[in-house]
């Protein structure tokens, strides 16, 4: 299935607008307010797009396009959907707010690891990396669409609306960094201890010895273990083991705060800062979704509309260090080994909750992704990565058929994987996170791989791969019910499974992951073509022959037609001109449009030839 941006988003919006929309406001539902992850993600379908793609932007409704306006009818007229937006957003600062300090609590995508024990109104209300991260997106995309709106809007009410809600959101961004901040951790452990001998078994691939594992790392983590340890004075609480080379340590963010971690200081407005929960061990889900947010903080549109004040500026350059930092390390252990990286060793093995997955193998080649994109790799490493992602989606049942009672829906599409949250047990019954959107995580990868990349060959083999997970996500969408056109309807693609039924009809953290790889899709759209050398080089060629043949055409006497030969050859010459200037950029065209021109010099050789033989 091909994937359209602009169509598939304009239904996306239309489901969105059919589902939370109810006479022009804003409809939380029955399960609204209850999370601050889903509350975030459902905004977040609306103003992402609305603030990425300039064809899809609401805050200046003299730009707002037809048929955007009609798919959110459902929202109000062109004028008044901005505005109730903003009244919705200002609603959700409101909720997600307790004694004038912003919270972020997962609400009911908290588990509980014993089905038996009911979670304390504490564990629901307990904050998570998701909520941190997806509000610094939520923030900048809120921050962004009032900067252009207050300037077209003269309603006093939403002018006085918006000035409490870009106090609120300032508060929020600042609250989340701060957060995110000290939710960052470095475990260091001994190679005898448990983590290390599951680190130095997934490093060694059954080849290395734990001593030669161990002197590998030392070699290879130095410089980043040096880097790590020059930062402490920047805010990075680091054990002092880290300094012993025969250590090994992992970096990343754990589940929420860390139990201990100091309090960030901040002349911000966000109220006392709440003591730490998790055990100081970083987890892959949680440190994806974290680089994922961050990076929001740093995007030439934060940068060019001014966004961050300026103490958001220094904590954003604090949260950069650990994103580049954490993108280094994992980058590292993913590509351990050169002829056979433990990445390829699917499924993964995670030290810290001995657990293993597809979906960890996935979040892993997610942080090599940004890494590459980081450093804006072409080189061999993009074309094994597409290896694995084509494995990965070969493993999860979505470009290969489903056998019985396949183990593998269940654990990566239906129940998912169920992460234990380490140190949740000191506030009451331990606690779970589970994972159901390996599809859409996979899809998201893919296509930024696929942005990002300048080969022929791997680009189609990731834009096949991509349109096939597309194809698998689009059957996803609920049909009937509540929600109809946003997801997760699991059934729907693999009709033979049994299929537990969920509690909460719509997935909003699918559906915004669903969105977001349809802005993703759109910039991977408006690059420039990848150029072949062979093309390119063809169309040289065929540009030099044209040119000699014109000039040959040129100086034959023009036949008396009146005036038709000579602007067959002008227009020939306005082709030429334009395939001489996308030759480089794209020589396709350029190839196609001179073959024309050939064509149409043929015809007046052919036709100069029969009036001289006076046929």
């Amino acid at each position: 299935m091909q994937i359209k941006p602009r169509q598939h988003l304009l239904d996306i919006w239309q489901a969105v607008a059919r589902h939370s929309f109810d006479g022009g406001q804003w409809e939380w539902g029955e399960w609204g307010k209850e999370s601050s992850v889903a509350d975030a993600e459902r905004l977040l379908c609306l103003l992402y797009p609305a603030t990425e793609i300039p064809a899809f932007r609401l805050d200046d409704p003299d730009t707002t396009q037809d048929d955007v306006q009609q798919v959110l009818k459902k929202a109000g007229g062109r004028l008044e959907i901005p505005a109730n937006l903003v009244t919705a957003a200002a609603e959700f600062m409101r909720t997600h707010t307790e004694d004038k300090r912003p919270t972020f609590a997962g609400g009911y995508y908290f588990g509980a690891a014993d089905k038996s024990k009911e979670l304390t109104e504490e564990q629901r209300r307990t904050g998570v990396v998701d909520s941190f991260s997806m509000s610094i997106t939520l923030c900048l995309a809120t921050l962004g669409f009032l900067k252009v709106y207050e300037t077209r809007t003269r309603r006093g009410d939403i002018r006085d609306t918006i000035a409490e809600l870009r106090q609120a959101t300032s508060n929020r961004l600042t609250a989340a960094m701060v957060s995110l901040l000290r939710s960052f951790t470095v475990n260091v452990f001994d190679t005898d201890a448990s983590q290390g001998r599951t680190l130095c078994e997934l490093l060694g691939q059954g080849r290395l010895s734990q001593r030669q594992v161990l002197n590998k790392f030392q070699n290879r983590f130095r410089p980043l273990r040096a880097a790590i340890v020059e930062s402490v004075s920047l805010g990075i609480d680091v054990e002092e083991g880290l300094k012993d080379e025969n250590q090994l340590f992992e970096c990343g963010w754990a589940w929420t705060m860390v139990q201990d971690a100091p309090e960030i200081e901040t002349s911000e407005p966000i109220g006392p800062q709440p003591k730490g929960v998790a055990n100081a061990v970083p987890y892959l889900y949680f440190t994806v979704v974290a680089l994922d947010g961050i990076q929001d903080l740093f995007s030439d549109r934060t940068l060019t509309l001014g966004l961050l004040n300026a103490e958001q500026q220094k904590l954003a350059e604090a949260l950069r260090l650990r994103w580049e930092l954490t993108q280094q390390y994992w980058s590292r252990i993913a590509r351990f080994d050169d002829d056979r990286w433990p990445l390829e060793d699917i499924p993964w093995r995670t030290t810290g909750q001995k657990l293993e997955s597809e979906y960890f193998s996935l979040s892993v080649a997610a942080i090599l992704v940004h890494d590459l994109m980081r450093r804006r790799a072409t080189d061999d490493d993009l074309t094994r990565t597409v290896g694995v992602m084509e494995r990965l989606a070969e493993r999860g049942r979505i470009t290969s058929r489903m056998t019985r009672d396949d183990p593998m829906v269940q654990a990566l599409h239906n129940i998912g994987v169920a992460l234990p949250l380490q140190g949740s047990e000191r506030i009451g019954p331990p606690m779970t996170w589970a994972m159901t959107d390996f599809s859409a995580q996979l899809l998201k990868r893919t296509v930024q791989l696929c942005t990002l990349s300048r080969s022929l060959a791997s680009h189609d083999r990731l834009l096949r791969l991509a349109e096939d997970i597309f194809d698998h996500m689009w059957q996803r969408r609920i049909r009937d019910g509540e929600g109809v056109g946003l997801w997760d309807n699991v059934h729907a693609a693999y009709p033979e499974a049994e299929i537990r039924k969920r509690r909460v009809p719509v997935s909003w953290s699918i559906t915004e992951r669903v969105t977001e790889v349809m802005v993703q899709a759109h910039d991977m759209y408006r690059q420039p073509p990848i150029r072949s050398l062979e093309l390119t080089e063809l169309a040289r060629a065929l540009l030099s022959e044209s040119a000699h043949l014109l000039g040959n055409e040129q100086m034959e006497p023009a036949p008396k037609d009146d005036g038709r030969h000579g602007m067959q050859l002008r227009n020939i010459e306005v082709k030429l001109r334009r395939a001489r200037s996308l030759v480089d950029e794209q020589p396709g065209t350029a190839y196609a449009l001179t073959l024309d021109v050939l064509g149409q010099l043929d015809s007046l050789a052919r036709a100069r030839e029969a009036a001289d033989r006076g046929v």
